[in-house]
Protein backbone atom coordinates (compact mmCIF):
# COMPACT_ATOMS: atom_id res chain seq x y z
CA UNK A 1 0.00 0.00 0.00
CA UNK A 2 1.27 3.08 -1.01
CA UNK A 3 1.72 6.14 1.47
CA UNK A 4 -0.51 8.95 1.01
CA UNK A 5 -1.96 12.11 2.98
CA UNK A 6 -3.79 11.55 5.51
CA UNK A 7 -5.10 14.79 8.07
CA UNK A 8 -4.90 13.35 11.05
CA UNK A 9 -1.99 11.01 10.89
CA UNK A 10 0.08 13.23 9.49
CA UNK A 11 0.89 11.97 6.45
CA UNK A 12 3.61 12.55 3.52
CA UNK A 13 2.82 16.65 3.33
CA UNK A 14 3.87 18.51 6.62
CA UNK A 15 1.40 20.68 8.02
CA UNK A 16 0.81 24.15 5.80
CA UNK A 17 2.56 23.29 2.95
CA UNK A 18 -0.09 21.86 0.88
CA UNK A 19 -0.98 24.96 -1.50
CA UNK A 20 -4.96 24.95 -2.48
CA UNK A 21 -5.87 27.09 -5.55
CA UNK A 22 -9.31 28.60 -4.57
CA UNK A 23 -9.62 29.24 -8.39
CA UNK A 24 -10.21 26.73 -11.88
CA UNK A 25 -9.27 28.61 -15.23
CA UNK A 26 -10.28 27.71 -18.21
CA UNK A 27 -7.88 28.75 -20.83
CA UNK A 28 -7.48 28.88 -24.91
CA UNK A 29 -3.94 29.04 -26.17
CA UNK A 30 -2.71 29.27 -29.29
CA UNK A 31 0.07 28.44 -31.84
CA UNK A 32 1.33 29.11 -35.60
CA UNK A 33 1.98 25.89 -37.93
CA UNK A 34 2.38 26.12 -41.79
CA UNK A 35 0.41 29.45 -41.71
CA UNK A 36 -2.55 27.99 -39.95
CA UNK A 37 -3.33 28.83 -36.21
CA UNK A 38 -4.31 26.30 -34.11
CA UNK A 39 -6.18 26.14 -30.62
CA UNK A 40 -6.24 24.06 -27.79
CA UNK A 41 -8.55 24.55 -24.89
CA UNK A 42 -7.85 23.38 -21.42
CA UNK A 43 -8.60 24.24 -17.64
CA UNK A 44 -6.05 24.26 -14.53
CA UNK A 45 -5.53 25.74 -11.17
CA UNK A 46 -2.30 27.21 -11.78
CA UNK A 47 -1.99 28.58 -15.32
CA UNK A 48 1.51 29.77 -15.62
CA UNK A 49 2.89 25.78 -14.55
CA UNK A 50 0.62 24.54 -17.04
CA UNK A 51 1.65 26.78 -20.02
CA UNK A 52 5.11 26.07 -19.56
CA UNK A 53 3.70 22.06 -19.24
CA UNK A 54 2.58 22.64 -22.61
CA UNK A 55 5.60 24.52 -23.99
CA UNK A 56 7.93 22.28 -22.75
CA UNK A 57 6.24 19.63 -24.35
CA UNK A 58 4.92 17.45 -20.83
CA UNK A 59 1.23 18.89 -21.73
CA UNK A 60 -1.89 17.17 -23.69
CA UNK A 61 -0.39 15.13 -26.37
CA UNK A 62 -1.66 17.63 -29.31
CA UNK A 63 0.32 20.39 -27.99
CA UNK A 64 3.95 19.20 -27.90
CA UNK A 65 6.28 20.31 -30.13
CA UNK A 66 5.12 23.79 -30.59
CA UNK A 67 5.48 26.81 -28.53
CA UNK A 68 1.88 28.17 -26.62
CA UNK A 69 0.54 31.57 -26.21
CA UNK A 70 -2.36 31.97 -24.31
CA UNK A 71 -4.99 34.23 -25.31
CA UNK A 72 -7.94 33.96 -23.28
CA UNK A 73 -8.31 32.92 -19.27
CA UNK A 74 -11.67 32.91 -17.08
CA UNK A 75 -11.63 32.12 -13.58
CA UNK A 76 -14.24 30.21 -12.07
CA UNK A 77 -14.71 29.59 -8.01
CA UNK A 78 -15.66 25.82 -8.61
CA UNK A 79 -13.64 22.78 -10.49
CA UNK A 80 -17.59 21.61 -12.01
CA UNK A 81 -18.13 24.91 -13.50
CA UNK A 82 -14.97 25.44 -15.21
CA UNK A 83 -14.82 21.79 -16.33
CA UNK A 84 -18.05 22.36 -17.91
CA UNK A 85 -17.13 25.76 -19.36
CA UNK A 86 -13.97 23.97 -20.62
CA UNK A 87 -16.57 21.36 -22.29
CA UNK A 88 -18.97 24.01 -23.75
CA UNK A 89 -15.57 26.37 -25.22
CA UNK A 90 -14.03 23.30 -26.82
CA UNK A 91 -17.36 22.44 -29.04
CA UNK A 92 -18.35 26.06 -29.65
CA UNK A 93 -15.71 26.68 -32.43
CA UNK A 94 -17.92 30.16 -33.08
CA UNK A 95 -16.67 31.18 -30.07
CA UNK A 96 -13.19 29.89 -30.35
CA UNK A 97 -12.64 31.72 -33.65
CA UNK A 98 -13.67 34.65 -32.49
CA UNK A 99 -11.31 34.54 -29.74
CA UNK A 100 -8.81 33.98 -32.16
CA UNK A 101 -9.96 36.93 -34.19
CA UNK A 102 -9.36 39.05 -31.69
CA UNK A 103 -6.07 37.74 -30.87
CA UNK A 104 -4.98 38.29 -34.39
CA UNK A 105 -6.15 41.83 -34.90
CA UNK A 106 -4.21 43.12 -32.05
Amino acid sequence: RTRGFHPRKRGSIPLGTAIMSKYYYVYLIVTKRNKKLFSYVGYSNNISKRLKLHNSGKGAKFTKGNYWKLIYKKRYKSKSIALKQEYLLKKNYKLRNMIKQKFTNE
